[in-house]
Order: structure tokens, then C-alpha cells, then sequence
């Protein structure tokens, strides 16, 4: 199914709830290349790693980036387990998948979630967000499951 033949809550239910899109992250400018801190949005509940404040995310937090059909392939920093990211792309969804596998929980079973993995933003000094600066998303959160 494309992304155009989805209704919203299709479109909705293929968010994972890894949280991972929640980090902060900065880009490169001269590379594009994107780097992740293990630092989470103020809204984002770090335990079900969804959103607090889902509804008027974009009003409480400007800088929030809504996902849609057309933002997707534009969307570089997305991880490369994204559902919208894999769809884009014509693969199919992992295993571990809540639509797959039927249950909200194995994302986190799988370790691809950040919960218990990043620091809320309200906990660090903004000012020194590129000290949390993590070498490698995936490597992360794979050491980080342990």
C-alpha cells in the first residue's frame, strides 16, 4: 500500500514508537551527515517513548518536524528502521515491528527503542547539547540494550 492509499490512522500506526526521531541531532553542513545525542525532546515520555503533547506538538515545540507522505524521502536523519523510511523505500517492515508482530512491546524487546537510553532535555545544560553527541545511533543503542 502507498503512502497517497493510507487513511490518517494507517498513516499513524506505522510510527514504531522507538522515540529515536525525538533525539536532538545535528547536521553537518558540509557533509549533510547527521549525528544524534542521546538527548530526548521535553515532551517526549521517556518510558513508552511517545509523545506527551502529540496533538499540539508543533505549537509547544516549533522546531518538531511532522512526518507526511510528501517529507519523507527529504527526511535524511530518519533511522534506517523506520517504518515510514522503509515504506519510502519499498521494503518491508522488521519483524520486531508492532504491526508485524501485533504487540506495542517488541520494539522495545528488540532494543530499538530509546527507552531507558536517553537523558531529558530538561536534565542537561542546552548550551552543551554536542557533548551528547553519540558516535553512532545503532551502535548506541545496541551497547545500550545490554
Amino acid at each position: 500500500m502507498s503512502f497517497d492509499q493510507m487513511t490518517p490512522a494507517q498513516w499513524e500506526s506505522l510510527c514504531d514508537g522507538c522515540g529515536r526521531c525525538c533525539l536532538y541531532k545535528f547536521e553537518d553542513v558540509n557533509t549533510h551527515e547527521y549525528f544524534y545525542t542521546n538527548v530526548a525532546c521535553r515532551f517526549l515520555d521517556l518510558e513508552t517513548c511517545r509523545c506527551t503533547v502529540y496533538s499540539e506538538r508543533k505549537e509547544k515545540m516549533p522546531g518538531c518536524v511532522i512526518l507526511s507522505p510528501t517529507r519523507i524521502s527529504q527526511l535524511k536523519w530518519l533511522p534506517d528502521t523506520c517504518a515510514y523510511r522503509l515504506i519510502a523505500e519499498g521494503k518491508n517492515l522488521p519483524k520486531w515491528h508492532p504491526l508485524a508482530s501485533k504487540d506495542p512491546q517488541t520494539v522495545h524487546l528488540a532494543g530499538i527503542s530509546i527507552r531507558n537510553k536517553a537523558i531529558p532535555e530538561q536534565d542537561i545544560d542546552m548550551r552543551d547539547l554536542e557533548n551528547y553527541i553519540v558516535d553512532q545511533i545503532k551502535q548506541y543503542i545496541r551497547k545500550s540494550k545490554r
